[in-house]
């Protein structure tokens, strides 16, 4: 039984039109039928026909707001599981280049609601390095050490703990291919440095643009040079 249930989400999911919408919604934002269906390419009344199925596959949700209906993904590991199957597909070779001001796509961006590109990748691995996480079975682990850091940082995470959400886990980073820090304490800390001006969101781009602050202070605070 549970092998016919994944092959009808990797059916579900696999459906050119359907991956398509999934993919526009890593943003974490929400959109509307009419959205979702020029992202795709289909008409709208088969947009929608798209929508429902993965509405009662229960990998998407639907809000209502006046007039309008707004799709976004059910549940987070939505969001890693299309992250994840983006590292199936072949890349091509990569062509090392300095990086600039203009922060590419690729080195830092959001993964649904979290730092994802090598920017996060590398705050993932100074947090273990540094021992304020560790990794334990699936996820990972705050230590007494980590405990107080994220405090002096400014973040709660005596409330994240009680979340159903998982708290802190690896999230294999589609053009890194190495993880990135996933969870609602990755959310907190993408959350943190929106507000601290570390980082800012790029208007209809997935791109997070650093600051100047945000690179002083990811050094000081991490050790991470950007």
């Amino acid at each position: 039984m549970e092998m016919e249930n994944l092959a009808s989400i990797a059916g579900l999911i696999g459906e050119p039109a359907r991956i398509k919408m999934l993919w526009a919604l890593m943003d974490g934002k929400a959109y509307t039928a009419t959205e979702l269906s020029i992202v795709a390419g289909v008409s709208p009344q088969s947009a929608s026909m798209h929508l429902g199925k993965m509405v009662l596959a229960d990998l998407l949700k639907v809000s209502n707001q006046g007039r309008h209906r707004y799709f976004s993904y059910a549940r987070a590991e939505v969001a890693y599981a299309i992250e994840a199957l983006s590292n199936l597909a072949p890349h091509q070779k990569k062509i090392i280049v300095p990086v600039t001001k203009a922060v590419p796509f690729e080195y830092c961006r959001t993964c649904y609601d979290h730092i994802a590109g090598r920017a996060g990748v590398l705050i993932n691995e100074r947090l273990i390095a540094m021992e304020y996480l560790a990794a334990h079975g699936k996820g990972y682990d705050m230590t007494n050490k980590g405990e107080s850091f994220f405090k002096e940082f400014g973040i709660d995470t005596t409330g994240l703990l009680k979340q159903k959400r998982p708290f802190a886990r690896p999230c294999l980073d589609w053009s890194e291919r190495r993880p990135h820090l996933a969870g609602s304490l990755a959310k907190s800390i993408l959350n943190k440095m929106i507000a601290e001006d570390w980082m800012r969101k790029i208007k209809d781009s997935r791109t997070l643009l650093i600051t100047s602050k945000g690179q002083s202070n990811l050094y000081d605070l991490l050790g991470v040079k950007i």
